[in-house]
Formats: C-alpha cells, structure tokens, sequence
C-alpha cells in the first residue's frame, strides 16, 4: 500500500536540471526570443515580450507562410491556412466596405466553425473590436450583450439567426447582419457565403490583401462577457497587446518547463493537431487556445457538439 506521503511517480533525482533563475536569464537574455523590454503604456512603465508580434493583424498576415498545412477541420470540411487567409482578406475589404471604421463593435455569434476565425481576424484586422457572443444564450441574452456592445454588425450562423429574428427590431444600433450556413429566410439579412463562397471555396478566392488600417498594439480588439459576475454579465475589453502577450507567455512557459526537465526548446515549435471542444466565443479557446494554434502553424479540429465516440474516432 502507497503511504500518503510517497509520490504517485517516482521523483527524479537530477530534476531541476536548471533553477527558475538560470532558466529566466537564458530565456530572456539580450537577443533571445524571449527577451523583455520596458515600455510606457497609459502612463505605467510595463515590462513586455520585446518580440512579441505587435498586433493581430500582423498575426493574421504572418500565419500565410503555413500556406498549404491544415488550420481547421470541420466534419468533411479542410481549410488551409493560405485559404483562410484569403477569406479572411476578402471578408475584411467587406466590413470596410459596410463603414466598420476603426473602434467600431462587431459582434459574433456561431458555433466552432471554419468562419469563426476567418471572421474574428477580419475584424481585428481592420481595428474593428470583435464582441464574441455566447452561442448558448437565449435570443433575449443575444439582445442584451448586442445593445450593451453597441455592436452595428452581426455575424451570425443560422441557429442563432434563427433565435435573434424576434429581438432584431430592438436592436437599434445594429446595420448590418451576415448570416452564415442561414436555416431559412435571411429576412433581409445577407448571406455570408454570397460574399465569399462556402469554405471549400475559400482557396480560389482572389489574393486581394489586407486593407490599409493603422492598428497599434493597445487599441482595443475584443469585448468577452465573461460569466463570473451576479446579474448580467458585464463586457471586458480586451487589447492586442493581451492578445500577443498570452502567445509569448504560453511559450515561454513550455520552454521553461524543458530546461527544467534538462531538455532543449526546439527553435520552431512542431505544429500539433488539437480537437478543440471549448466554445471559440470563450476565452479559453479564443485567447489560450486558437492563438496558439496559429502561432505555431497547428491545426484545429472542430466538432459540432461533444460526442465521446466520435471524438475517440478522430
């Protein structure tokens, strides 16, 4: 019988190959990938990853080097990421083209699809501050985080249009709604694939490049209604900084933890595959997991609802 007091596994006795303090000066030294750097931001000196991408539109540009490798799966549906950067491009010229200017809320509302990240990066990309929705909400949840976002552009999929469509004439701020995979009439609504064609298409669409938008690392990106508070749960904004700044930490404490164990960080992480089940509109997903995910050129594979036996089968 195991005493309480023994380990689970045996301990080994060379670990820690290196001390916190040894492994922070190597990681951080002058010219390292983790490097930091002191900068002003809103008047309070912070400490930052000196190389940290410094946007999220320059991430969504950087990521077309993985060109032909998987970044979504969905059931029978491939995209790569050269063609999620394309419809990513084209749905960006779009939100122009509707008068999303700069600060301006665009809110998402969908389940795990291949156009969740296709939209998400548009819109940071052009400055717009995405408003991830709970796709589990009711149509009157719906209504309350759109009027509180001021959102004037809804990105939604079918079921959710489906459960807004009683709640849209109190919606007073909201101009434009595009509908993705629509269940039935699109009440005036657009149609998302009409705009830029199913995924399967997405790889033909034509290299038009991002539109020309100043977007600097603290400009707000993202409004998440986390759901930790009693009431209605109240809008956190969210900048590219945090965005970036999660990236860098996440890989600075996975190369920690391989120095410590006495191994060597790869240069380049080895892109993985990932069944992610967490909802994109969490943060958890979002933040943690997709950035991740297109940092190291990974691929997510997503499901539309938990099913154990099809998970294993995967």
């Amino acid at each position: 019988m195991r005493l309480a007091s023994e380990p689970i596994v045996p301990l080994d006795p060379n670990w820690p190959a290196m001390s916190l303090g040894e492994v922070d000066a190597l990681l951080t030294a002058p010219g390292a990938k983790f490097e930091t750097e002191t900068v002003e931001i809103r008047g309070i000196p912070t400490r930052v990853w000196k190389h940290a991408p410094p946007t999220l539109r320059l991430l969504a540009q950087m990521v077309r080097a993985y060109g032909p490798r998987e970044f979504t799966i969905y059931e029978d549906e491939r995209v790569t990421y050269e063609a999620n950067y394309r419809a990513t491009a084209h749905i960006a010229h779009k939100m122009v083209a509707m008068g999303i200017k700069k600060g301006d809320r665009v809110a998402l509302a969908m389940r795990n699809l291949p156009e969740w990240p296709a939209i998400f990066f548009a819109g940071v990309s052009i400055g717009a501050i995405m408003v991830p929705l709970n796709a589990w909400w009711t149509g009157g949840e719906l209504e309350y985080a759109l009027n509180d976002s001021g959102a004037t552009v809804l990105f939604v999929d079918g079921e959710r249009h489906e459960r807004l469509k009683q709640c849209y004439d109190k919606l007073s701020a909201l101009e434009h709604v595009v509908v993705s995979r629509a269940r039935g009439d699109l009440d005036g609504a657009a149609a998302l694939e009409a705009l830029i064609g199913a995924p399967g298409a997405w790889a033909g669409l034509d290299d038009v490049g991002f539109p020309e938008i100043d977007v600097q690392p603290d400009d707000d990106a993202t409004i998440f209604y986390p759901s930790g508070t009693t009431g209605n749960p109240k809008g956190a904004l969210g900048t590219h900084r945090n965005f970036c700044t999660n990236i860098m930490s996440s890989g600075y404490v996975a190369g920690r933890a391989m120095l410590r164990r006495g191994e060597v960080p790869p240069a380049t992480p080895e892109p993985k595959v990932m069944l992610l089940v967490i909802p994109l509109f969490h943060v958890t997903a979002c933040s943690a997991a997709m950035m991740t995910i297109v940092a190291t050129g990974s691929t997510m594979i997503f499901m539309r609802k938990w099913e154990p036996e099809l998970a294993m089968a995967l």
